[in-house]
């Protein structure tokens, strides 16, 4: 079952790598999280949420720990794609503030780079369910990826990965 796992994780990163970007520029960044060092993320997770005082960081950390692997999706130096759009809030894009540190992510990004990562995401959890790997996309998955260094990315999403008669990721408390 284990290699079975590893494989669709592969292959998640291949779909994410492949999926239609803006104006064909790739800023996408990948990596896989297993073993070892799965179970430290969730504990980070367990314990970044008792620090911050945020909420279901502990649900999602006993997730993960739980998991046979995480995909991890991310953006890294994402340059503006030159639209001139307006939809981050300013009328040009050279406006758009240069990358700084915030909490859990490095930002501003250009919307469109965010629609990029999104389908990037979207492509690699269709690898996944064709293949029957139950997944559940995390947001705070990706924020202590980020932290723990686990991908080179501004921004993070990861996407445990496990195989059991009913998916771990559903009916959380």
């Amino acid at each position: 079952m284990k290699d079975a796992i590893r494989m669709v994780a592969d292959l998640m990163c291949v779909a994410a790598r492949t999926a239609p970007k803006a104006v064909g520029k790739d800023f996408i960044v990948t990596g896989i999280v297993e073993g070892d060092a799965l179970i430290e993320l969730a504990e980070a997770m367990v314990e970044y949420g008792k620090v911050s005082g945020k909420i279901n960081y502990d649900r999602d950390g006993a997730n993960v720990a739980a998991s046979s692997a995480c995909v991890l999706i991310g953006l890294k130096n994402a340059e503006v794609c030159g639209l001139n759009c307006g939809a981050c809030g300013y009328d040009k894009c050279v406006d758009l503030p240069k990358l700084h540190d915030g909490p859990e992510s490095r930002g501003p990004v250009c919307v469109w780079r965010s629609v990029d990562m999104g389908i990037a995401v979207g492509s690699a959890v269709k690898v996944a369910s064709i293949h029957n790997i139950d997944n559940r996309i995390m947001y705070r998955v990706g924020v202590l990826a980020r932290k723990m260094g686990l991908v080179d990315a501004d921004i993070v999403i990861g996407i445990p990965l496990s195989v059991t008669g009913k998916s771990i990721y559903f009916d959380r408390r």
